[in-house]
């Protein structure tokens, strides 16, 4: 059955905390349910005025290596991934260019990646080409705007350059992905959506 945006809503609209701890997922059988789904869940919840297009948000699991797909858009009806793509942190955040993720920051000129749930913004064309914008919805987050922390493309997330370095570039905090993965990207995570992340 198809699920209209007012159905969609409705389903959502009884408390999206309460699905965190419901064992009623349909997850795929190739994949498994995201382990930072019951956080950015609490996140929906929390931020609900403000994100309005909750059935779609982004996870970024910074708990993973460079190398691996740290994206994932996830249809929160479903519980599903939807995709997965390689995303890159902040230098200040990996200091020894290891590929982990060591720490984060919210202070302006750390080039590092912040944690915690972000609502996507407009597009807008910067020095990185085609850019959307973010704004931090937490005490951790909330100068991501006035850093500059966007979602946009660059030439060292791709996988030739972790077949190379064995990991990925670094970014001055912002959420890079690979060229050929940004145009589907920011459609389907227009303005008003959740992004999640986090270790």
């Amino acid at each position: 059955m198809m699920l209209n945006r007012r159905h969609l809503l409705g389903a959502l609209g009884g408390g999206l905390a309460t699905l965190a701890a419901r064992p009623v997922w349909a997850i795929p059988a190739e994949g498994a349910r995201p382990a930072l789904l019951p956080r950015a869940l609490a996140a929906l919840d929390t931020h609900r005025a403000r994100v309005i297009e909750p059935g779609l948000i982004a996870l970024v699991d910074f708990g993973l290596h460079s190398s691996d797909q740290r994206l994932q858009l996830v249809d929160v009806l479903n519980g599903r991934v939807l995709e997965s793509h390689l995303v890159a942190h902040g230098r200040g955040s990996d200091p020894f260019n290891s590929g982990w993720v060591q720490r984060f920051s919210n202070r302006h000129g750390s080039n590092a990646s912040s944690s915690g749930a972000f609502l996507t913004g407009e597009i807008y064309h910067g020095r990185h080409g085609r850019a959307r914008r973010l704004d931090g919805l937490d005490a951790d987050n909330d100068q991501a705007r006035e850093r500059g922390i966007v979602i946009h493309a660059a030439g060292y997330v791709d996988p030739a350059f972790v077949a190379r370095q064995g990991r990925i570039g670094r970014s001055e905090g912002c959420f890079a992905l690979s060229w050929a993965a940004l145009d589907g990207v920011l459609e389907r995570l227009g303005p008003g959506h959740l992004l999640f992340a986090t270790k």
